[in-house]
C-alpha cells in the first residue's frame, strides 16, 4: 500500500520519538505518550512545580525529588508554555543541575587575563572585591562606565541593580545577535513587535511560510507542537531554506533560495498577490497606509524578475504565492528568531511584515495574535537615578536611528579606547557566554583585554569566565526562586521558579548576589526586601493572585481574553499614521527605503561557500553542549556540504576537515557531511561547538566554532544588528 506524505511524518516523527525515549532523555514526546503525573513514592519523595532556563521559552516543569536528589523533570501538564510536555533540552535539565564542571566556589584570577589561572576565595572575598572595583569605576569615570551584558530570566536582578547605580549600558546580545530586527521591522509597520514567545498561531493556520526558520531544529516547545498539529491536519507548509531542514522534511514546497535573496522572493510574492487580487481587500482599504505606492513598488517584481536572483522557478514562486493568498487570513509569514544575516535584516523582516498585512493575518485567528498578559504590579522601587550619560553602544547619537534597545556589539566596541563619546571601563557579564555570542572575535579579545575590570556570574566556567577578574558560581534555575514570570500570550498566567533543591557546592542565587552587591555599593535602598519569597509575596499581593495557590501549583492561569479581530478587538495600531504602514515615512524621514529593496549580496570568492549556522534540536548554542545527557544524541557538530561540491574537493563524508575563512582563521578539525541537502555555494554548521575553555572537560575540543569564523558583519544600518551570514569558507583536509 502507498505511503502518503502525511503517514510517512507520522512514522518517522514515531520512529525518532522511540529512540530518544529508550536514550532515557525525555518523557511525553510531542505526543507519543499521554500525560500524567507519575506517583512520587516511585519517582520521588516530592514534586516541585517551576519553569526552565535551559532556553528562554520558559516552560512549565514538574521537577520529581528523591532523598534530596532530583530525578527527572516533566512537563507542567497546566503551563501554558509546555502543556504536560518538554523538549529533549527541557527534560535533560538535570545534566546541568549535576553537570561535573560546574562552577563551585568564586574564583579569582592570578594570571594574565584569558590564561584561565584562578585561586578559590569567599564570598566574602569576591564581593568586596566586585564592589570596591565598581565604586572606583563610579567615582574615576561615572556610574556610566559599568557595563552589563546579560541573558536569562535570572537577569532581572542585575539589570535593576545597574539601574540603581545609574548606568545605562545594559545590554543582551540577543537584540543586534539574534532578534531585534524583526521587532524594529514589525513595529514599523504595525507599531508592535513580535514578542516573546512569538504571537503566531500556528496550530490555526491553513499555510505556514517558513523562511529560515528551523522549527524542529530550534525547539521552542508550543511552536513545535502547533506546527505538528497544522501538519497533521494538513496545514500547507512553504519551506524557504537554502538546506532541506527538518521542517522542509514536512513542507509541500522547499524553496531552496539563493542565500542574501529573500527580499527579492517576498518582493515577488507580493507582485503576484497583488496583480491577481489574491491579496486581503478589507484590510488594505480600511486600515494601511501606502498601498498604491506598494504596489507600483513591485509592479516590475514578478516570479521571472526573482527567479533570476534567488534561483526559484516562476512557476514554483507563483504556485505558493496562491496558496498563501487562498489561505488568507489563516496564514503565518513567520518572522524567525535570530534574523541577523546579511545587514539588509530589518528590511527583509518588513517585507515579511508587509506580506503579513497583504493577507490581513495580523490580529486573526491563525494569523498573528493579539496576545494579553495578568497584570502582575511592579515592585514599590523608589525611582532610579537618571543616567549622567546616554548608552555608550553607539560612536554618535544618529547611528541606528530605529534601535529601540542597547547594542552588545556596540558596548564591546566602546570598552576599547576612541571607538566611542566615552569608554566602558568595567563589565559584568551574566549568563552569556560573549566569545561564542558575538561576531568579530579579535575586537571582542581586544575589548576583554582594554576593561579594567570584568566579573562572571554563571554556571559553568565557559570561555567568558577565563577572562574575567572574578567569577562568581550562580546555582542554577532548580536550585533557585526568581522573580513572577507573567508574559503577554495567548493565555495569560503567571508562572514562579522555585528552589527545587538546595543550591550545590558553594553557588548562589542570582536575587542574592545582586542585594549583597548592592549592600556593599550603599544601594541597600533599592533592595529593601529581606529575600526572593518576600519580594514575590508583595506582588502577588499586589496582583490579588493567592499565594499558598501559586506556590503550590506554580502556574495560575487569568481569564481568557479575546486576542484576534474577530473575538471583538477593534483594530488599533501604533504607528504615527495609526494605520498598517505598508510605506514607512519614518524610514524615508531617515534616509532609508520607505519599502524594502533588493540588493544582491556578495558572491562567495572561487573556491569558498557562504557560511550558515543553526542550532540542533537537543542543543541551546553553547549552553548546553557540556550536558552529558543531551550530548547522547548529538555530541559535536558537522559541517554540511553539497555532495557534489564534497566529490570535487575529494572529500569522503565522515572526514574530519579544517575551515579556512575568507581572512584566513581556520577553525576545526570538524567532521563533513557530504549531503545533497543543501545548495552547491553554501554550508551549514551547528552553533555552540568547539568550546576552548580548559574546564569544560567534555566539550572542550569537541566540533568546531563558527563564532571563530565570524570575522566580517553587514551592520543593519536602520537598528544596528550584526548580519553574520556574510563570511565564506573553504575546506581543507586534516
Amino acid at each position: 500500500m502507498p505511503v502518503t506524505r502525511r503517514k510517512f511524518i507520522r512514522i518517522g516523527a514515531a520512529s525518532a520519538g522511540g529512540m530518544v525515549l529508550g536514550g532515557g532523555l525525555v518523557s511525553d514526546w510531542y505526543g507519543l505518550d499521554a500525560p500524567r503525573l507519575t506517583d512520587p513514592a516511585t519517582d520521588g519523595d516530592r514534586i516541585v512545580p517551576t519553569f526552565c532556563e535551559i532556553c528562554f521559552w520558559k516552560c512549565g516543569v514538574l521537577a520529581h525529588v528523591k532523598q534530596g536528589r532530583v530525578t527527572k523533570l516533566t512537563g507542567h501538564p497546566d503551563h501554558p508554555l509546555s502543556r504536560g510536555r518538554l523538549c529533549p533540552r527541557g527534560a535533560g535539565g538535570t545534566g546541568l543541575l549535576y553537570d561535573p564542571d560546574r562552577l563551585k566556589k568564586p574564583l579569582v584570577r592570578t594570571g594574565r587575563r584569558g590564561e584561565e589561572t584562578f585561586r578559590e576565595a569567599s564570598w566574602e572575598e569576591a564581593l568586596d572585591r566586585i564592589a570596591g572595583e565598581m565604586d572606583r569605576l563610579r567615582r574615576d569615570y561615572g556610574p556610566q562606565s559599568m557595563a552589563l551584558f546579560q541573558h536569562g530570566y535570572g537577569s532581572s536582578w542585575f539589570t535593576h541593580l545597574f539601574r540603581a547605580y545609574g548606568s545605562p549600558n545594559i545590554a543582551a546580545p540577543s537584540y543586534a545577535q539574534c532578534r531585534g530586527p524583526r521587532e524594529v521591522g514589525f513595529q514599523l509597520t504595525f507599531g508592535d513587535g513580535v514578542l516573546s514567545p512569538e504571537r503566531v498561531d500556528m496550530e490555526r493556520a491553513d499555510c505556514i511560510v517558513l523562511i529560515g526558520s528551523h522549527l524542529g531544529e530550534n525547539m521552542h516547545n508550543t511552536q513545535v507542537r502547533d506546527f505538528a498539529r497544522a501538519v497533521g491536519r494538513g496545514a500547507t507548509v512553504i519551506v524557504v531554506d537554502p538546506r532541506f531542514s527538518v521542517a522542509a522534511g514536512k513542507a509541500d514546497h522547499w524553496l531552496p533560495i539563493k542565500p542574501g535573496t529573500d527580499i527579492a522572493l517576498l518582493l515577488s510574492w507580493m507582485n503576484v498577490l497583488i496583480e491577481e487580487g489574491l491579496y486581503d481587500r478589507s484590510t488594505v482599504e480600511n486600515f494601511t497606509t501606502g498601498f498604491d505606492q506598494l504596489r507600483a513598488h513591485v509592479a516590475g517584481k514578478t516570479p521571472e524578475w526573482a527567479y533570476a536572483r534567488t534561483g526559484i522557478r516562476p512557476e514554483l514562486i507563483r504556485a505558493t504565492a496562491r496558496k498563501i493568498g487562498a489561505a488568507k487570513p489563516a496564514a503565518v509569514i513567520h518572522p524567525g528568531r535570530r534574523v541577523t544575516w546579511y545587514g539588509d535584516d530589518t528590511q527583509r523582516t518588513r517585507a515579511i511584515a508587509i506580506l503579513t498585512a497583504l493577507t490581513g493575518s495580523w490580529g486573526r485567528a491563525g494569523g498573528y495574535l493579539l496576545p494579553t498578559a495578568m497584570k502582575v504590579p511592579k515592585y514599590p522601587y523608589a525611582p532610579y537615578p537618571a543616567p549622567d550619560a546616554p548608552a555608550a553602544d553607539r560612536a554618535k547619537p544618529s547611528d541606528f536611528p530605529m534601535a529601540d534597545a542597547t547594542l552588545a556589539s556596540g558596548l564591546c566596541a566602546a570598552t576599547i579606547p576612541g571607538s566611542s563619546a566615552y569608554g566602558a571601563k568595567g563589565w559584568m557579564v551574566y549568563g552569556t557566554n560573549l566569545p561564542l555570542t558575538l561576531p568579530e572575535p579579535e575586537r571582542v579579545e581586544a575589548a576583554l583585554q582594554e576593561a579594567e575590570f570584568i566579573v562572571a556570574i554563571d554556571v559553568l566556567p565557559a570561555e567568558i569566565c577565563g577572562w574575567a577578574d572574578v567569577v562568581l558560581p550562580e546555582a542554577t534555575y532548580l536550585e533557585r526562586a526568581d522573580d513572577i514570570d507573567a508574559p503577554a500570550y495567548r493565555e495569560p498566567y503567571a508562572a514562579l521558579r522555585q528552589e527545587v533543591v538546595s543550591p550545590l557546592h558553594d553557588s548562589k542565587p542570582g536575587w542574592w548576589i545582586a542585594k549583597e552587591i548592592a549592600n556593599r555599593l550603599d544601594l541597600a535602598s533599592f533592595f529593601p526586601w529581606k529575600d526572593v519569597d518576600e519580594y514575590v509575596d508583595a506582588r502577588l499581593s499586589a496582583a490579588g493572585i493567592d499565594r499558598r495557590e501559586i506556590r503550590e501549583k506554580g502556574v495560575v492561569l487569568g481569564p481568557r481574553t479575546p486576542c484576534t479581530y474577530e473575538e471583538g478587538i477593534a483594530p488599533e495600531f501604533g504607528t504615527e499614521s495609526g494605520k498598517i504602514e505598508l510605506y514607512s515615512a519614518a524610514l524615508a524621514a531617515a534616509g532609508f527605503d520607505p519599502i524594502p529593496e533588493f540588493r544582491p549580496p556578495e558572491e562567495p570568492p572561487a573556491g569558498y561557500f557562504r557560511l550558515l549556522i543553526g542550532r540542533s534540536p537537543v542543543h541551546t548554542f553553547g549552553r548546553t553542549t557540556n550536558n552529558r545527557l543531551l550530548s547522547e544524541v548529538c555530541d559535536e557538530n558537522e559541517v554540511w556540504v553539497a555532495a557534489s561540491a564534497a566529490r570535487e574537493l575529494g572529500i569522503a563524508s565522515g572526514e574530519r576537515v579544517v575551515l579556512v575563512n575568507q581572512d584566513g582563521v581556520e577553525e576545526g578539525p570538524v567532521k563533513v557531511k557530504a549531503t545533497e541537502r543543501i545548495r552547491t555555494d553554501c554550508v551549514f554548521l551547528t552553533h555552540g561547538f568547539g568550546h576552548r575553555a580548559k574546564a569544560l572537560s567534555f566539550a572542550r575540543g569537541r566540533g568546531a566554532d563558527d563564532a571563530r569564523l565570524m570575522t566580517r558583519v553587514s551592520v543593519d544600518p536602520i537598528m544596528g544588528g550584526t548580519g553574520m551570514n556574510v563570511n565564506f569558507v573553504t575546506l581543507k583536509r586534516v
